[in-house]
C-alpha cells in the first residue's frame, strides 16, 4: 500500500519531513521490545474461552487473535450494495477444516448484522444453527453450536448486511459529480490492515489464506470489479449478476469489489494478463502514461522475480476517495486519482515521479506481499520496504534520466530524521492490536526498510541478492513468511550469514553516527556510536548503547594509491590503515549506508578544500544532509553550516537543494518575527546567483531534473527569500500560463502559484478557489488546494480551515488541509485554536488514519507557548494515535522548540556573517 500523500509529490513525504517545515504528517509508533522475534502467527497457540482444544498452557490468551483450530480454505461471497441507500447485503458459504471437536467458532466482524449462521458437512446435509454473539470491543463473532462439531470439512453459511460508510474503509462509498453537477456514488474497498472484517465476516489474519469466489448483484448500468476476470454476467430483473473466477489462495485483506460508474482504457497485454486502467467518467485521457508505467514495471517485475504474474488479469482503479495514496488488492489495484491519472503532456516531472512510483510499488506487490505474505503484521515491512525497493529499480529501469536512487536520497533523509528520535521504534516489532498494525503504515516501514534492503544488496551484490529474492519467492509461494525465512534465502545466495549483518537494522532501533578521525600516521579510526537529536536520559545513558554492523565503504584520494576500501565496521570503534598520501576519503561511498557520517575537522577540511566536484551527486547530499542534521543535534556549529551552505551555491543537483531549501524553512519556522528579514536577505543571497544562471525558461536540450531543480529554487525564492522581483516575475509568468498553457513549461507552475498564494490577497484566494473546484486534473486540483493553506492573511486561512468541516473539501483531503494551516507560520496559532475547538467533531468524521496525519501538524507549532499548550491538551484528552504516533509528534516538537530556545537569538548574527 502506498500512504496518503500530503503533497502531489512522494506518498506522504515533502523533502526531509518534520525537520524542514514542510507540510507533512508522518505517523509514527513504537513498542517497546522485550523479545526480538515474535512468535509466528501460524505458531501462536491460544485458548479462547468455549472453545474445545488442546494448547500450550504457557501461552497466555490474545484476545485479538483467533483460534487455529477452525481453519477456511475457501469462501463463496455474494453481495449486493444499493449504492442510492448506502446499504449492503451479503451471503456466503465458506469451507471450514476443523481439527478437533468444538461448539464454538470465533471470526471477525464488525460494524455488521448477521441475520443468520449456519453449518453443515455438504450439499444436502442437516444445517445446525448458531447462537451468534458479536463482541465489537475485540471486532469478533462468536457462533455456538449444540451439539458439538465434530473435526473435519464443513461449509458455514452466513447471512448479513452493513453500511455503505463514509470512512474510507471496509466497504465504502465515494461520490463525486460530473460537468452538469450531477452526484454520483462509487462502492470500493479498502481492508488493509483488519477492515475486510466490516464488509464480510471472515477470518481477517494474513495467514488464513483462501480460495475466493466472488458474486457482485448490482445495478444494470453500471461497472462491477473484483479481483479476477468476469465468468458470466446474468439480468435478473433490473439488476446484473456478476460473477468472478475464482482467485488464487490468499489473505482476506487483500480482497476487492468496486461498483460503480466507471469507464476502462483499452486493455494492454503483457503476456497472458489484460492489462486495464479504470476511473469515472471523462478521465480516459489521463491514462495513458499511468497504463505505461504499469506495463513495463509489470514486464520488469516478471522478469526480476523470475516467476509469471500470479492474477488472471490486472485492473488498476482510479477512486475520487481514497484514504491511502495505492492499495495492492490482487487483481484489482486501488488508487488516489493523483497517484494514477496525470496528464503526461503537462504534468510536472514530479507529477509523474509519483505516478510511476505508486504504479510500479503496487505491482512489485503482487509477488511481494500477495504471492508471499506475512505471517503477522509485525512482518508489515516484508511487503512495504520490498515494495518501496522494487518500484526504485523498476522506475530507475523505465526511466534511467530520472536518477531515482539519486532521488530516492530524499526519501532516506526522511527515514533518518524519524529514526534519530528516542521515540522511533524498531522496522519490526510486535503488533497485538488491529490500531497498532494501522500505525505501521510509516516512513520507517517503507523508507527505512528500503534503504537497509538497498544497503544489502550493495553490500552481497545485485545478481546475488536478485537470486535470493526469486528463491525467497519461489519457496514460499501461495503461502506465508517471516524475516528469518527472506534471511535464510538471501543467505543461501549470497553464502554470508545475513542475520548477523542484518538482524540490527530491523530487530533494533535507531542508526549509527560514525565518527572519522585521521591521524598523522595514516591511521583512520572508525567509531560509532547511536544518533539522537536529543541528547539521552540519566536512565537512558545507563543502559547499553546498541551497536550495528555497519559495511561501510570508503573512497581514497591518494595519488596512485587511490580506490576503494570496504570494512564491515562491527565494534564500537575500528582502526584502517590508509596511504600516507591521501588527500582526502569519503565514508560512505556512493551514499547507500543507512548512517550518518561525521567528519574530524581535518577531514572535513580535506573533504571540502578538495572540491566538492570529485563528489558524486547522492555523495555531496550526503555530506551537507549529514551536517544539517548534527546541527540540530548541536554536534556542529549553526554558523559553521550556515557558511558551509556557501560552497553549495553553484550546485546544480535537486536534491542536494533540497537539503538546503528545507533546512532555510526549519529556520524559517523558529526565528523571531521580527528577525525575518535577516532570513529572506540570507536566502536571496544563497539562491539568487543559481536562479539567475538557470533562468525562468527551459533551455532546449535541458532535462526534466533540472526544470524540477528551477521550480524548486524558484519558489523558495519568492516565499523563504520573499523576493520582490521573483513576485513580480511569478504573476507575469503565472497570468501568461492562464491565457496560453503551453507558453509556461508546466513544472514552473505550481511554484507560480505558491508564489502567488504567499502574496495573495482575498480575490487571488476566490481566483484559486476556483481553480480548485474547476481543476482539469487530479494534480492540478492538489495544487490550488494546498495553495489555500499557503496564504498570510488570518482571514483567509480561516475561511481554508471551515472548508475542511463544510463539506467544500473531502475527507480523505481535510486532515492534510488542516495539518497544513498548523506548518503555515502564519497560520499555525489559528491551525492549531482550529483543532482544540472542533476536535470531537473531526474525530467523528475524518477517519482515523487521517485522525492521524492531521496530528502530524502540532511539529509547526514551534514556540514554547505552543508546546505547552498541544501538551496540555493531548494529555487532558487522553488522546491515543496508534503506537507511539503522538509520543513521537510531541518529541519532534521538543527538539524544533529546543533549536529555538538556544538558537534563534544569534541567529540573525551568524545569517549576517554567512553571507557577507
Amino acid at each position: 500500500m502506498s500512504r496518503s500523500p500530503a503533497t502531489g509529490r512522494r506518498p506522504i513525504l515533502k523533502m526531509l519531513g518534520w525537520l524542514t517545515g514542510a507540510l507533512v504528517a508522518i505517523p509514527l509508533d513504537r513498542l517497546l521490545v522485550s523479545a526480538i522475534r515474535p512468535a509466528a502467527a501460524q505458531t501462536f497457540p491460544i485458548q479462547l474461552k468455549g472453545t474445545h482444544m488442546t494448547h500450550d498452557s504457557s501461552a497466555e490468551v490474545d484476545p485479538y487473535r483467533l483460534p487455529r483450530h477452525v481453519v477456511p480454505t475457501r469462501y463463496e461471497l455474494r453481495l449486493e450494495p444499493d449504492l442510492a441507500k448506502a446499504t449492503f447485503q451479503g451471503t456466503e458459504r465458506i469451507a471450514l477444516q476443523i481439527a478437533q471437536p468444538t461448539h464454538t467458532i470465533v471470526l471477525n466482524a464488525v460494524d455488521l448484522t448477521i441475520a443468520q449462521a449456519a453449518i453443515h458437512e455438504g450439499l444436502g446435509r442437516q444445517e445446525q444453527t448458531a447462537t451468534v454473539d458479536l463482541e465489537p470491543d475485540l471486532q469478533r463473532c462468536r457462533l455456538t453450536f449444540d451439539p458439538i462439531i465434530p473435526p473435519g470439512e464443513w461449509w458455514l453459511s452466513l447471512s448479513f448486511g452493513g453500511i455503505l460508510n463514509d470512512k474510507l474503509r471496509g466497504f465504502y462509498r465515494s461520490t463525486y459529480k460530473d460537468p452538469r453537477g450531477v452526484s454520483h456514488t462509487i462502492a470500493a474497498t479498502q481492508f488493509e490492515a483488519t477492515d475486510a472484517r466490516r464488509a464480510f465476516p471472515c477470518w481477517d489474519e494474513p495467514d488464513f489464506k483462501a480460495v475466493f469466489s466472488t458474486t457482485l448483484v448490482v445495478d444494470r448500468n453500471v461497472t462491477a470489479l473484483s479481483n479476477s476476470s468476469v465468468l458470466s454476467k446474468t439480468a435478473q430483473g433490473d439488476k446484473t449478476v456478476v460473477r468472478f473466477a475464482d482467485t488464487m489462495k490468499m489473505s482476506t485483506y487483500l480482497v476487492a469489489f468496486v461498483v460503480g460508474p466507471l469507464e476502462g482504457s483499452a486493455p494492454t497485454l503483457i503476456g497472458a494478463t489484460s492489462l486495464r486502467l479504470w476511473a469515472v467518467p471523462g478521465k480516459q485521457s489521463l491514462m495513458s502514461f499511468g497504463q505505461d508505467i504499469a506495463a513495463a514495471s509489470l514486464r520488469f517485475f516478471e522478469s526480476y522475480y523470475g516467476i509469471p504474474y500470479p492474477g488472471d488479469k490486472l485492473d488498476l482503479i482510479a477512486l475520487p476517495d481514497f484514504a491511502s495514496g495505492a492499495m495492492e488488492n490482487l487483481g484489482a489495484i486501488t488508487f488516489r486519482e493523483t497517484a494514477l491519472l496525470v496528464d503526461q503532456h503537462r504534468g510536472t516531472h514530479g507529477e509523474l515521479e509519483r505516478v510511476a512510483d505508486v504504479v510500479a510499488h503496487e505491482n512489485a506487490h503482487m509477488w511481494f506481499g500477495d504471492l508471499v505474505t506475512m505471517s503477522w503484521w509485525n512482518g508489515l515491512w516484508l511487503n512495504e520496504a520490498f515494495a518501496t525497493f522494487m518500484e526504485m529499480l523498476a522506475v530507475d529501469a523505465w526511466k534511467p534520466e530520472w536518477k531515482r536512487w539519486d532521488t530516492f536520497s530524499v526519501s532516506r533523509a526522511a527515514a533518518f530524521a524519524v529514526d534519530g528520535l528516542h521515540s522511533t521504534r524498531p522496522i519490526e516489532f510486535p503488533v497485538r492490536a488491529p490500531k497498532d498494525a494501522e500505525a505501521m503504515f510509516d516512513v520507517l516501514t517503507y523508507e527505512k526498510g528500503a534503504s537497509v534492503l538497498r544497503m544489502l544488496e550493495q553490500y552481497i551484490g545485485p545478481a546475488v541478492f536478485r537470486d535470493g529474492v526469486r528463491d525467497y519467492l519461489k519457496t514460499h509461494a501461495y503461502g506465508n513468511a517471516d524475516t528469518k525465512d527472506l534471511w535464510i534465502s538471501l543467505g543461501k545466495a549470497a553464502s554470508q550469514p545475513v542475520p548477523e549483518l542484518m538482524d540490527g537494522w530491523i530487530f533494533q532501533e535507531g542508526y549509527p553516527l560514525v565518527s572519522a578521525e585521521l591521524a598523522d600516521n595514516g591511521e583512520l579510526t572508525l567509531t560509532q556510536q547511536r544518533f539522537t537529536y536529543l541528547p539521552s536520559s540519566a536512565s537512558q545513558a545507563k543502559g547499553l548503547q546498541p551497536s550495528w554492523h555497519v559495511p561501510v565503504q570508503i573512497r581514497l584520494r591518494a595519488g596512485a594509491m587511490s580506490g576503494t576500501r570496504r570494512v564491515l565496521l562491527v565494534d564500537r570503534s575500528t582502526r584502517v590503515t590508509v596511504p600516507s598520501e591521501t588527500e582526502s576519503l569519503v565514508v560512505n561511498e556512493g551514499g547507500h549506508g543507512f548512517f550518518r557520517v561525521r567528519y574530524g575537522p581535518s577531514l572535513f577540511a580535506r573533504l571540502l578544500d578538495g572540491g566538492l566536484n570529485h563528489l558524486a551527486a547522492i555523495e555531496r547530499f550526503n555530506v551537507l544532509n549529514d551536517a544539517w542534521a548534527t546541527t540540530v543535534a548541536g554536534l556542529f556549529p549553526l554558523s559553521d553550516y550556515l557558511a558551509l551552505t556557501g560552497r553549495f551555491t553553484s550546485e546544480r543537483d535537486k536534491n542536494v537543494w533540497a537539503v538546503m531549501i528545507d533546512s532555510f524553512s526549519f529556520l524559517n519556522r523558529i526565528i523571531e518575527t521580527s528577525d525575518r528579514p535577516a532570513l529572506e536577505t540570507f536566502v536571496r543571497h544563497r539562491l539568487g546567483p543559481a536562479v539567475s544562471e538557470i533562468g525562468w525558461t527551459p533551455h532546449a536540450d535541458e532535462n526534466d531534473l533540472t526544470r524540477q531543480l528551477r521550480s524548486e529554487l524558484v519558489g523558495a525564492l519568492g516565499r523563504l527569500g520573499n523576493d520582490s522581483s521573483a513576485q513580480t516575475k511569478a504573476e507575469e509568468l503565472y497570468g501568461q500560463s492562464r491565457r496560453e498553457a503551453d507558453s509556461v513549461d508546466p513544472n514552473l507552475v505550481p511554484a507560480l502559484v505558491s508564489i502567488l498564494a504567499f502574496t495573495g490577497d482575498a480575490a487571488r484566494y476566490e481566483e484559486f478557489t476556483e481553480r480548485f473546484k474547476t481543476a482539469a486534473t487530479p494534480q492540478e486540483e492538489r495544487r490550488y488546494l494546498f495553495a489555500l493553506t499557503a496564504f498570510r492573511h488570518p482571514s483567509l486561512l480561516e475561511q481554508t480551515l471551515a472548508k475542511t468541516l463544510n463539506g467544500e473539501i473531502r475527507v480523505q483531503d481535510a486532515p492534510f488541509i488542516v495539518s497544513a494551516v498548523m506548518g503555515n507560520v502564519y497560520g499555525r496559532h489559528l491551525g492549531w485554536n482550529f483543532v482544540k475547538a472542533n476536535w470531537d467533531l473531526m474525530d467523528r468524521q475524518f477517519p482515523k488514519q487521517g485522525l492521524r496525519r492531521l496530528c502530524g501538524g502540532i511539529t509547526g507549532l514551534a514556540t514554547p507557548e505552543l508546546e505547552e499548550d498541544v501538551r496540555t491538551f493531548f494529555s487532558s484528552r487522553h488522546i491515543d494515535l496508534g503506537g507511539r504516533t503522538l509520543e513521537q509528534y510531541l518529541e519532534q516538537l521538543r527538539i524544533v522548540v529546543t533549536f529555538r530556545q538556544t538558537q534563534s537569538a544569534a541567529l540573525p548574527g551568524y545569517l549576517q556573517a554567512a553571507w557577507k
